[in-house]
């Protein structure tokens, strides 16, 4: 191991790091993300905090000398903007190609500037947990309130069937239940972190956020739980242990007063969705290249697709939806590659420590992917700016570990960008006989 490496120290946070005003701008713009003050604040309303924020950090990113391109996610997330823009194209709207770039560029832009802003210390990933984790008990403290008055804070009522609910892209109770379960994992982290004090502080906020996933009834957030649960005890206990008490919680959760008790696909809602899967599928046999357009989905179906990897396909065809895999396919990949490292030959206690923090890091940012694309599974969420703020989070401790531990395998698209093209169309062929499987026994 190089001399450099031995002296890094990540349990320490200076503020003389580079870029951290950058950092602190990507902070914000997570907070607004999040909590969306703007949305219900007379005081800031039309009032552009979002657009300003990310630019002011976008210029800052333009003039730093520390901006991380290590990671095929980069290319291939300018690719998927691509393909959101040729899809609109192909399919006789012109225009819809710009109205693609203004709608997700920031969104690529917000994935390039904090993934260069968290890259360089590991401290900086944990302050990240720590507003991505405090905006979402906010949020759950939000739907308490509603559940007690009927009304929260921010004059949202609870949803005609009682659910809790927010403002803006968090309007919908199954959002706010993938945004608590993505959470989650970081919440439980940070208990690991401090004294007893700060032990219990924690805790509490993960079993609040927990409490929010209840109250948001949302069938895809308690299923993300399960299979985060499932996760954990694969890669602490085995595969036996977790398939069996993951079974064993999932009964146990289908006995609580909640929909997921309404786990049948007769049942008028989930069929709704397996039939709206169905119709997406033949989107894409229809026009297979590019599909029906980005955006274009509810031309052809009364609902929306209900699954973020159908959406994708549906609506920019197996150009957009291998780009789409691959980026999401190499943030499992990279952080399975930290826990399967071999630590770092030194007899440096200090070394040892920063390697434990990287796994530590790693388990948890995989943790969090599978709680987020469990219940993106059941949403039409492919495009939303959280999942890719936590692409970001992925990336940059991916791209920061290597710069400290240079033994990490450098990710390349070249060097195996053909090894999607099987898992692609392998996925595919999975959906089309999960569909058919789902549509028989209804």
């Amino acid at each position: 191991m190089s001399p450099a490496v031995l002296q890094v120290a990540p349990h320490r946070y200076a503020a003389a790091r580079p870029g951290g005003a950058m950092f602190v701008l990507s902070l914000v713009y997570l907070m607004l993300t999040i909590i969306r003050p703007q949305d219900y604040m007379p005081a800031l309303t039309g009032i552009p905090l979002l657009p300003v924020v990310l630019l002011l950090a976008f210029l800052l990113w333009l003039g730093s000398n520390t901006k991380v391109f290590a990671g095929p996610q980069f290319l291939l997330l300018l690719l998927f903007l691509l393909a959101l823009m040729v899809s609109d194209a192909a399919n006789g709207w012109v225009g819809g190609a710009l109205v693609q770039l203004k709608t997700f560029g920031p969104i690529v832009i917000a994935f390039f500037v904090l993934a260069s802003a968290i890259a360089a210390s590991p401290r900086r990933v944990v302050v990240a947990f720590f507003v991505f984790v405090l905006c979402s008990i906010v949020l759950a403290l939000h739907g308490w309130n509603q559940t007690r008055v009927g009304v929260g804070w921010t004059g949202t009522p609870l949803s005609l069937d009682g659910r809790i609910q927010y403002v803006g892209i968090f309007n919908d109770p199954n959002d706010l239940g993938l945004l608590f379960a993505t959470a989650f994992p970081m919440a439980v982290y940070l208990s690991g972190r401090g004294g007893f004090l700060r032990r219990v502080i924690w805790l509490a906020g993960a079993a609040l956020l927990l409490y929010g996933i209840f109250l948001t009834n949302s069938r895809g957030a308690m299923l993300a739980v399960v299979a985060i649960g499932a996760v954990y005890l694969w890669r602490r206990r085995g595969l036996v242990t977790a398939l069996v008490l993951s079974g064993v919680g999932l009964v146990g959760m289908m006995m609580m007063p909640s929909r997921l008790q309404q786990l049948d696909v007769s049942e008028s809602s989930a069929f709704g969705r397996v039939d709206a899967w169905y119709e997406g599928l033949h989107m894409f046999l229809a026009k297979p290249l590019f599909g029906v357009g980005a955006g274009n989905f509810t031309d052809y179906n009364e609902l929306t697709a209900h699954n973020s990897l159908i959406l994708v396909l549906a609506e920019t065809g197996f150009f957009g939806y291998i780009i789409w895999l691959a980026f999401v396919g190499y943030g499992f990949w990279m952080m399975l590659t930290i826990l399967r490292q071999a630590p770092p030959p030194s007899d440096d206690a200090e070394q040892a420590k920063a390697w434990q923090v990287e796994r530590g890091l790693a388990f948890t940012l995989l943790l969090s992917l599978t709680g987020l694309f469990t219940a993106a599974f059941f949403l039409s969420r492919s495009y939303t700016v959280l999942l890719y703020l936590v692409a970001a989070l992925v990336v940059g401790e991916y791209a920061g570990a290597r710069q400290r531990f240079p033994d990490l395998p450098h990710f390349r698209l070249a060097d195996g960008w053909w090894r999607w093209l099987p898992i692609a169309m392998i996925s595919i062929a999975a959906l089309f006989v999960m569909v058919a499987l789902l549509l028989h026994s209804a």
